[in-house]
């Protein structure tokens, strides 16, 4: 088979296609051929050796995929040969066959694009786990999302709408702030030139919003804690700009304030297993419905890679780009 590995640590000219093996399935595991393969911010950490779970090069990256199951193992009750799914990973996407536990497996919707189904199970995944924790939105409350025209923000945008919430929005411009609105979104922030701080409060009479999901990190720790209504909840989500920041604790005490945050990739088989039937019960059924779709930025062969890559650090993005062999 094919496949996209990282030959040592660096810029994205350290991504080659190469030959491999193809993988041997286990006896409760599905082959997918792969039609396609979501570019994450996670993949970029991981060529730069700064994943918090990377391993030692080459490496295979890719977190999410689309395909046809080509084969199953004998314990696999789930999914038959020729099905249409989309996959969560742990590693290995950037390849045309890919091996995964049945559990992290979800069928593709009639009617939905194969190759744009690649743009789900990770945004799904990480939206859902977090919008509907313990702490998470409840309907009639207000959602900030930050980074909202990355492949996850599209997606919240719309999963919290169809949870009943108000959803304000940060971008770094105007086109992608209109094309929130188009998903659902209420009211944007273009955040090179407003602070979304004042701009949270202008839009919510001086209040603040009830949860923020939050992919930027340090340098947006106090004041996301400032655009917070009392007993408002952060989720951190990414830590595009650090993972150490300052905050006066005296902020949180007076409102109450809960942050909290998770990583999708190291969670354990049966956590993600648990979100991903979830997310199948709750979350597919809108997408079958078309309330809920993938917004795909771009479609790019594997062997410009590096030029996915590179669009993706460069934030020129809306959606999720793809890979496809």
């Amino acid at each position: 088979m094919l496949a996209i590995t990282i030959a040592g640590q660096g810029d994205d000219s350290t991504l080659e296609l190469v030959e491999a093996p193809e993988p041997v399935i286990g006896p409760d595991e599905v082959l997918v051929e792969v039609a396609a393969a979501g570019v994450n911010r996670t993949d970029t950490l991981q060529r730069r050796g700064a994943s918090l779970t990377a391993t030692a090069a080459p490496q295979v990256p890719g977190l999410e995929v689309s395909g046809v199951v080509a084969a199953t193992g004998e314990a696999v009750r789930r999914w038959r040969v020729g099905d249409r799914v989309c996959a969560l990973l742990t590693d290995g996407g950037y390849a045309t066959h890919v091996a995964v536990h049945e559990s992290h497996v979800l069928a593709v919707p009639e009617g939905l694009d194969l190759v744009e189904a690649a743009a789900l199970p990770e945004a799904l995944a990480t939206v859902w786990s977090n919008l509907t924790a313990p702490v998470g939105l409840r309907g009639g409350e207000t959602l900030l999302v930050h980074g909202a025209g990355s492949g996850i923000g599209t997606i919240a945008i719309q999963v919290a709408t169809m949870l009943g919430a108000r959803v304000l929005v940060t971008a770094g411009s105007r086109a992608k702030l209109d094309a929130c609105r188009e998903l659902g979104a209420d009211e944007g922030i273009d955040y090179r030139s407003e602070d979304f701080v004042s701009g949270v409060h202008e839009r919510t009479a001086g209040r603040g919003v009830d949860m923020i999901l939050d992919i930027v990190g340090a340098s947006y720790l106090a004041r996301n804690v400032a655009a917070l209504a009392p007993d408002g909840r952060i989720a951190v989500i990414g830590l595009q700009s650090g993972a150490t920041g300052e905050l006066d604790l005296l902020d949180v005490l007076r409102k109450r304030a809960v942050i909290t945050g998770s990583l999708l990739r190291p969670r354990s088989p049966a956590d993600k297993a648990s979100i991903l039937q979830a997310v199948a019960e709750h979350v597919l059924p809108a997408v079958a419905e078309g309330r809920v779709r993938p917004v795909v930025d771009s479609v790019v062969p594997f062997a410009q890679a590096g030029a996915a890559h590179a669009r993706l650090e460069a934030s020129d993005h809306f959606g999720k780009i793809l890979l496809v062999p």
